[in-house]
C-alpha cells in the first residue's frame, strides 16, 4: 500500500493505513504547516517522503496531493513512523504549544532521527547595528525574543533529543514582498538613521532545512539569512525601482505612527552572521542579497492581482 492512498481516508482508517505503509519512506511531520513548511515540502523528494502538516482548522485539502494535513489540536497524529518533525508554532508565555502537549511522546520516539525548530534571530535583541553569530548570547530586549529563548531552551533539555535551531531572520518571498502595497500606493519608507535588517528568502530557509536532514548535527544552531543586512528604506526603493514606480517619499521613524508591534522591530538592529549555514551544510545561497530575491519574488507573482481598482466615478 502506497503511502498516497492513505491520504484521503477517514482518520481511523488513515491510522491503519498509515501504520501498514512502506517503512522505507522517511516521515516529516510539520507542526504548523505554513509558509516555511511549504517551501520544504516542494523540495523533499516523494519517492523518499511522506509529509504531514498540521493546521488549526479543519483542512478541506492540501494544495499539494502528496502532502497530509491534519488538525492539531484536534485529530489523533500519527506519530508512529515519524523520523523527522519540524516545529513552527510560536511560542506564547505559556511555552511552547508542541512541547506542552506532546513533548514526552516525542521524546519517546524510537524512529526519530532529526527535529528542526524555527526560532528567530529576536533571541539576539538589540546590538545597535554590530554583528551577532551563534555565539553571540541570547540577550532578547522584546518579549516575542523572551519567549523564543525559553522555548529553545526548554526543546535543548529534552533528553537525547535530536533537535537543530534555525534562528530566521525576516522571511520574505513569493506574496510575502514589498510589491502590492508599491502597487496599491500604501508603502513608505520609513527611515531610522543606523537602522538594518537581516533577511532570508523563503527558498533559502527551505535549503537550509534540507541540508540539515542531509547532515544532522544535534544541537546545533543556525542563523538564517542572506548575506546583506540593509536599511528598509533601502529595501522598498528597489523594490519601486523594480516595478517602474516613484519612490516612496521618506517618513522619519518617530513621526511614522506605528503599531507598537511594528515599532518594536525597529527597537532591535543587528547585522546577523551566517557563515555556519556555508561551512558546515555547504548552502550557497540562492538570493545571498535582497536584490537578487526581489527579483525572483517579482518573477514569481501575479502581477494583475496587485493591480489597484479603478477610481470610482467622480474621484
Amino acid at each position: 500500500m502506497t503511502t498516497g492512498s492513505c491520504l484521503h481516508l477517514p482518520a481511523p482508517a488513515r491510522m491503519v493505513c498509515l501504520m501498514t505503509q512502506d517503512t522505507t519512506l522517511k516521515t516529516l511531520l510539520c507542526f504548523g504547516y505554513g509558509y516555511t513548511a511549504r517551501a520544504l515540502a516542494k523540495i523533499l523528494p516523494r519517492n523518499e517522503w511522506h509529509i504531514i502538516g498540521t493546521t488549526r482548522d479543519t483542512p478541506d485539502h492540501s494544495d499539494d496531493a502528496n502532502v497530509e494535513l491534519v488538525t492539531w489540536p484536534g485529530d489523533d497524529l500519527p506519530l508512529q513512523n515519524v523520523t523527522h518533525i519540524l516545529l513552527s508554532i510560536s511560542p506564547s508565555e505559556a511555552g511552547d504549544p508542541v512541547l506542552n502537549a506532546l513533548g514526552t511522546q516525542i521524546a519517546a520516539l524510537p524512529s526519530l532521527e532529526w527535529v528542526g525548530y524555527l526560532s528567530t534571530t529576536a533571541v539576539y535583541g538589540d546590538h545597535d547595528g554590530g554583528w551577532v553569530d551563534e555565539a553571540t548570547p541570547a540577550t532578547p530586549s522584546s518579549q516575542r525574543g523572551d519567549w523564543r529563548v525559553q522555548a529553545e531552551n526548554d526543546w535543548s533539555a529534552v533528553p537525547k533529543l535530536p533537535l537543530h535551531i534555525f534562528r530566521l531572520a525576516g522571511i520574505y518571498g513569493p506574496g510575502r514582498g514589498p510589491f502590492a502595497k508599491l502597487m496599491a500606493g500604501k508603502a513608505r519608507r520609513i527611515v531610522k538613521p543606523g537602522q538594518v535588517f537581516s533577511r532570508a528568502h523563503v527558498d533559502d530557509i527551505a535549503q537550509v532545512l534540507k541540508a540539515s536532514i542531509a547532515h544532522p548535527d544535534p544541537g546545533a544552531i543556525y542563523n538564517v539569512c542572506d548575506d546583506e543586512p540593509a536599511p528598509p528604506q533601502d529595501v522598498l526603493g528597489y523594490a519601486a525601482e523594480l516595478l517602474g514606480l516613484p519612490i516612496p517619499s521618506e517618513v522619519p521613524f518617530d513621526e511614522a505612527g506605528m503599531s507598537p508591534m511594528a515599532r518594536s522591530f525597529y527597537g532591535e538592529n543587528k547585522r546577523v552572521r551566517n557563515d555556519r549555514i556555508k561551512e558546515d551544510l555547504g548552502v550557497d545561497l540562492l538570493y545571498p542579497d535582497y536584490r537578487s530575491g526581489l527579483q525572483a519574488v517579482l518573477a514569481a507573482e501575479d502581477m494583475e492581482k496587485f493591480i489597484p481598482p479603478a477610481d470610482p466615478p467622480g474621484v
